[in-house]
């Protein structure tokens, strides 16, 4: 009898044991997947941006080696190149009536497809209504062609001031909505400053080596709008521009292309 009880016993423990509610086991967390970072890609280099110039004009564009040769080089020497291709079509001594009847400037700039073209008329040796006649001219077929036309002021000779120079070019830009490099006001301010600084070559006509430096300065702020602040091209020889001497340079042209009435 006792066996019987102890084995029910037995059994009912079994039973309750078998029974009893189980505790969920958690499932096992599937791991995150593993993020490779793929290296950033090296960016395409960026082409730097190029433009097609041409001058056209006389001696007082191509004297010292010529204002096609300094833009190119001036504007390679930012901190960011630009691809300067420089063109020129001068005649000494000629006025833009010349250029426009006797020379091959029209149908350079109708074929060549330039980004801008850099009109120099030579004042006094043509007078105001004719050189107001061939700019509107030369302007028309510029811009036909798909270019943007630039007038460069020139400076005082002989019978003619800067300030009567500067007027006939500020007139007829005002006129045609054309940028003038005011290059004989930026001549004036930095001979004013610096005396002992002559813009002039020995025949008080053509550039000395800072006259040309300090054109193409101007020529390459009104043209870029930019500041040629920094720029580190100088003209080589015997006299060259010293650094000093190109950051003072380089501060008028800017300065004159900001305060230029035809740039407003």
């Amino acid at each position: 009898m006792k066996s019987l009880k102890l084995f029910n016993l037995l059994c009912l423990i079994v039973l309750l044991v078998a029974c009893a509610p189980v505790e969920p086991v958690a499932p096992t967390a599937t791991p995150e997947p593993t993020m490779t970072l793929k290296p950033t890609a090296t960016p395409e280099p960026t082409a730097a941006p190029q433009y097609k110039i041409l001058f056209v004009g006389n001696s007082l564009t191509f004297w010292n080696s010529g204002l096609q040769y300094y833009i190119a080089r001036l504007a390679d020497s930012a901190d960011l190149p630009l691809i300067v291709k420089a063109y020129s079509v001068v005649e000494p001594g000629a006025t833009l009536e010349t250029m426009w009847k006797q020379t091959g400037a029209r149908g350079m700039i109708e074929k060549n497809n330039y980004d801008v073209v850099i009109l120099q008329d030579a004042l006094p040796n043509t007078n105001v209504e004719m050189f107001h006649t061939y700019a509107r001219e030369f302007i028309e077929e510029i811009r036909d062609a798909g270019a943007e036309p630039v007038l460069f002021m020139t400076w005082a000779r002989k019978e003619l001031t800067t300030e009567e120079i500067a007027q006939a070019y500020l007139d007829i830009a005002t006129e045609l909505d054309v940028a003038v490099a005011p290059v004989g006001l930026a001549w004036q301010r930095a001979m004013e400053e610096r005396p002992e600084l002559d813009m002039y070559d020995t025949d008080k006509i053509h550039p000395s080596i800072h006259g040309s430096y300090l054109t193409v300065n101007v020529m390459y702020a009104t043209i870029f709008g930019e500041s040629p602040v920094g720029l580190s091209y100088l003209p080589l020889g015997n006299p060259g521009v010293t650094e000093e001497e190109a950051a003072f340079l380089q501060r008028i042209a800017w300065e004159m292309a900001q305060e230029s009435p035809a740039q407003d």
